[in-house]
């Protein structure tokens, strides 16, 4: 059980890392291109990963990498390359970046799947109903009454189911090597391959090295949060738990959003979006304590032998 409050802490902290996310890469691409922008926000991921394995020493352990793992870590790269471009150009098509956030909750229902399916991962009846409750939350919470429909919605929509897919399907390969390549292998690998193809994209399209001082600033801040911090806190949740159920848990930044909103700016919640904020919150409660829940009822509601 220790081990897997570890895996619950990793959850947490990607997804109140990743809850910014949307905010800080709309305000930096209002001001820059996909090409700008990737080269920066990437560079800046390079920068903060080489600086905390520097700091804390653990590039030793990054640096063993055998031939099997860099087959490996170059399919991640692939899948990477297409997830992330297709996540930020969906940002970049759709004004509203709670659209995306909104239409995105299908990720978890990929990677429950592809869990089943090829990691043979089983979720007990009480996670099943914490997943149900979770997602459905999730959705509520970021839902907008009335929304009007940009002119891309139906490009932005299929770009963001096709984004979700790849990436459920990376997460699945990472879970099933996570045992043999250390999580700051592969937020590191991650950084270096979208870093690469980004500036090769940078080159090719021609843009101009010119970057203002609120873009940089944006950059920088998030990617510290997204490609770093999340990256990093999300590979260790899948070292001690299983993706899925480390992915459905990750919806519950919908929650966060809600608490930091009004904390930092005094939004009070709709009342819709405080429904979706309690089922959210139920659906994490089932899951995170489905064992003891399992165990008590065994213990204390079983028929009595006579």
């Amino acid at each position: 059980m220790k081990n897997e409050w570890k895996g619950y802490m990793g959850v947490l902290v990607a997804s109140l890392a990743m809850s910014n996310v949307y905010i800080f890469s709309k305000a930096a691409l209002n001001e820059l291109s996909l090409a700008q922008f990737g080269m920066l926000w990437f560079g800046f991921s390079l920068f903060w990963n080489m600086g905390y394995l520097w700091l804390t020493g653990r590039y030793k352990k990054v640096m063993i990498v055998t031939k099997p793992q860099l087959k490996i870590l170059f399919q991640l790269g692939i899948i990477e390359i297409i997830g992330t471009t297709g996540f930020f150009t969906a940002i970049k098509l759709l004004p509203n970046p709670t659209t995306v956030s909104f239409l995105g909750n299908i990720g978890p229902i990929y990677v429950t799947l592809l869990g089943y399916w090829f990691l043979k991962e089983r979720l007990t009846r009480f996670e099943i109903i914490g997943g149900l409750l979770t997602l459905t939350g999730a959705f509520v919470i970021s839902y907008r009454p009335n929304w009007d429909l940009p002119p891309d919605f139906i490009i932005g929509l299929i770009v963001i189911a096709t984004y979700t897919l790849v990436y459920a399907v990376g997460k699945i390969i990472s879970k099933k090597h996570i045992k043999e390549i250390h999580p700051e292998t592969y937020t590191l690998s991650r950084s270096v391959y979208l870093f690469l193809f980004a500036t090769l994209f940078f080159i090719f399209n021609g843009e101009a090295f010119n970057f203002s001082q609120s873009a940089v600033t944006h950059a920088l801040a998030g990617a510290l949060l997204g490609p770093f911090l999340a990256s990093l806190a999300d590979y260790y949740a899948i070292q001690y738990i299983d993706a899925s159920k480390a992915s459905i848990l990750g919806s519950f930044k919908g929650f966060l959003v809600l608490i930091t909103s009004y904390l930092y700016f005094g939004l009070w919640p709709y009342w819709y979006q405080i429904l979706g904020g309690t089922l959210t919150v139920l659906g994490v409660i089932l899951i995170t304590t489905s064992k003891q829940i399992k165990a008590f009822k065994k213990k204390h509601l079983s028929p009595l032998k006579i």
